[in-house]
């Protein structure tokens, strides 16, 4: 167990405090105190050997030979048959932002290849998760000769089978987890595949990064063949925009090349050269460039909102569109839908709540309900996963008594295996998933049998990651040291998000001068140190929380450690820096 940082076994939250990595007097000895940007790549795991190619991560220093993946040159290959011979091509797509922006990166893709190629994502309510046999084999009766699915199909047999006995070519481009029997498709790519080799290193890219290598393999395919001896070649880091944007939004862990691409990413996105993209930006009024930060809390939840509550198809449109009047008419129906998800959102989360604390007992929290909007499930189970600090599966109820649900995981916990496990035992009528993110349809009857399965599957690794559980810290400041210079330094070691941890600091000791309750439930306090500096600092979602009734109640002659991210406010005249407030604890 790592040591306590300033001795801070239990905050105000009931955790212990530690060093992300080695402690201060126990760090590597070629470490040079000075240098923050390496103590945090050296902390999150980055090699020796490799600094600097994590300093300043390019494709060029983290892409692998797509040959190395299983079925990639064969899927190459018949894609490239296609182009050349002007054949009937359909993308199918999830509903969800990764599915969108994989969807979309092939139509891109193709479109500059010359051939115009068709679009379907299924209704997340109406079908579901996933192709079904009936829209692949009605797509082959519209006309399509040959089919590639984004983002699903490594667990679609029946349709498979079914697309087969139609006679189409089905290609599945996918990163969920494989069972050890492939459904029978023409090609599969996924570096999750049970027997995939050198590839299985890349097992956390979003599906939109193994579109992107598919995309690189189709290039070269066709340049082997001369087919560029008369056309321009794609730029394909022109599409590094979408997978940025897929990769932090299907909330992948962001080490190796998925750092690649979402550095490289937001440069392109920057330029706004994509039309759908830069509506997006304008639509979520961000009038900056984004950040991997706008990407999972601004541009995601927007492109998501299309197959949560409104229409399916709205996140690949708006990603492909050439017209820039439909761009941003689509990005604001999007916006509009993105608030309509809000309210939907914090009604089912309230009533499940209220059914979590009456679940626990148990290792994985399983709460269901009549009624509820299955497209904000996902979201739910992610915010109760957050609150309370364990694996959480929301469940929707329809009145014909099954169940679609979404559940969120803990680091150490493989959610996704859980679930296909249950899948072979005969609890779900469906479900699949990965190490954080599942995603089931079960019979309401089977609901408890499944959560003890659960309990019985999980509960020990649960009780190492709870127990391994404390609020890792980078660096401990003064409150004069939360500074704009300060800020620039940590954000040059990201871009940050799962597996890649945004840093966090402590600061302090500090006396709270005043504090408030700001928005809904955030508390905004205004802190003093004893270097006599004072320093603004934001407590979102925790007015009701301990954390937030400590600061609006704390004595003035008491003094606190804030822990928190340092951030940057730019609303006033001159750039200012912010703690955002993660726990505290008492000094004396």
């Amino acid at each position: 167990m790592k040591a306590a940082v300033l001795n801070i076994t239990e905050s105000i939250l009931g955790q212990r405090w530690a060093w992300r990595g080695l402690s201060a007097d126990a760090r590597d000895p070629g470490f040079a105190p000075d240098d923050l940007v390496t103590q945090l790549l050296l902390s999150r795991g980055a090699p020796r050997e490799e600094l600097e190619a994590h300093r300043s991560p390019s494709i060029r220093g983290f892409m692998p030979d797509p040959s190395v993946f299983r079925d990639m040159d064969k899927a190459a290959a018949r894609i490239a048959d296609a182009v050349q011979s002007g054949e009937s091509v359909t993308v199918f797509g999830d509903y969800d932002v990764d599915g969108a922006t994989s969807a979309a990166l092939l139509i891109r893709l193709l479109r500059e290849l010359e051939l115009e190629v068709g679009a379907y994502i299924p209704d997340r309510l109406m079908e579901g998760y996933g192709p079904s046999g009936e829209a692949l084999v009605r797509l082959k009766q519209q006309g399509a000769d040959l089919i590639v699915t984004v983002d699903c199909g490594a667990q679609a047999f029946e349709a498979l089978d079914m697309a087969r006995e139609a006679e189409v070519d089905v290609i599945v481009v996918d990163h969920h987890k494989c069972a050890a029997t492939l459904p029978a498709a023409w090609a599969l790519v996924n570096p999750n595949r049970l027997d995939e080799g050198e590839g299985r290193a890349h097992g956390h890219l979003a599906a939109v990064g193994v579109a992107f290598l598919l995309a690189a393999a189709i290039v070269r395919e066709l340049r082997g063949r001369g087919y560029f001896a008369q056309r321009k070649e794609p730029r394909l880091l022109d599409l590094l925009d979408l997978v940025a944007l897929g990769t932090v939004a299907d909330v992948a862990s962001l080490k190796g090349l998925n750092r690649a691409f979402v550095a490289q990413g937001l440069k392109v996105m920057a330029q706004r050269r994509n039309i759908g993209m830069n509506a997006l930006i304008e639509a979520s009024r961000l009038t900056r460039a984004p950040t991997a930060s706008d990407l999972g809390f601004a541009l995601g939840p927007r492109i998501n909102a299309g197959g949560r509550v409104g229409r399916s198809d709205l996140g690949v449109r708006l990603l492909t569109t050439r017209d820039a009047d439909e761009a941003r008419a689509i990005a604001a129906e999007l916006d509009q839908l993105n608030e309509e998800r809000r309210s939907i959102e914090a009604m089912v989360q309230e009533s499940a709540e209220g059914l979590y604390v009456r679940d626990a007992g148990r290792a994985v929290a399983v709460v269901a309900g009549q009624g509820w909007h299955a497209g904000v499930i996902g979201i739910v189970a992610g915010r109760l996963k957050e609150k309370f600090g364990r694996p959480s599966i929301v469940i929707a109820l329809d009145e014909n008594g099954v169940g679609k649900g979404s559940g969120r995981s803990i680091p150490g916990v493989d959610l996704g295996a859980a679930v296909l496990a249950a899948k072979d035992s005969g609890l779900l009528i469906a479900g699949g998933g990965h190490a954080m993110a599942a995603g089931i349809t079960i019979a309401a009857d089977r609901i408890e049998e499944f959560s003890a399965f659960l309990d019985q599957w999980l509960a020990d690794a649960v009780e190492r990651s709870m127990a391994e559980r404390a609020l890792l810290l980078d660096a401990v400041l003064a409150p004069g040291g939360v500074n704009p210079m300060l800020v620039e330094a940590l954000e040059s070691g990201g871009p940050y998000g799962m597996g890649w941890p945004g840093p966090r600091v402590a600061a302090g000791p500090v006396r709270v001068i005043r504090a408030d309750v700001v928005g809904a439930d955030h508390v905004r306090a205004i802190v003093s140190g004893d270097d006599g500096r004072s320093l603004k600092a934001m407590a979102f979602r925790h007015a009701e929380s301990p954390l937030g009734l400590a600061l609006l109640g704390a004595p003035k002659h008491r003094r606190l450690w804030l822990a928190g991210r340092a951030k940057l406010d730019d609303w006033g005249a001159r750039p200012a820096a912010e703690l955002h407030v993660d726990d505290a604890a008492w000094v004396d």
